[in-house]
This record gives structure tokens, sequence and C-alpha cells, in this order.
């Protein structure tokens, strides 16, 4: 279930929907709250992302990550 993003935890691996022009769109790879925005879970690089909400990744893909 997607939740607002004003209360994603810190430290979890999250998926994050984000508004474009195109619509709402789902991230496709895990993302990290750290303080002052994201970051991209795998490669640890900071994100430039306004996501509107969040949900937990998903158990299956982090198994197979």
């Amino acid at each position: 279930m997607w939740q607002p993003v004003s209360n994603a935890p810190f430290g979890r691996d999250l998926e994050l929907a984000v508004v474009n022009e195109d619509g709402t769109h789902a991230l496709v790879f895990a993302c990290r709250r750290i303080v002052g925005g994201w970051m991209n879970s795998a490669t640890k690089e900071r994100l430039d992302v306004r996501p509107t909400h969040w949900r937990e990744w998903p158990e299956e893909e982090r198994r197979s990550a």
C-alpha cells in the first residue's frame, strides 16, 4: 500500500512514486531516504527526485538483488 512520502522511514529499501509530465510512475530501483533527500540503494548515488508516495521494496526484489 502506498504511503505519503512525508512519513517515509530512513534506513530501509523503498519503492518511490514520482509525478512528471507523463503521469505518476514508480521508480524501477530501490531507494533510501537520507538527510536532505534520496539515494539509489544499490549505487549509493544521490537522486534528484521529488517523490509523492512510497511503499516497501518488494521482498522478492531484495532477494534477487
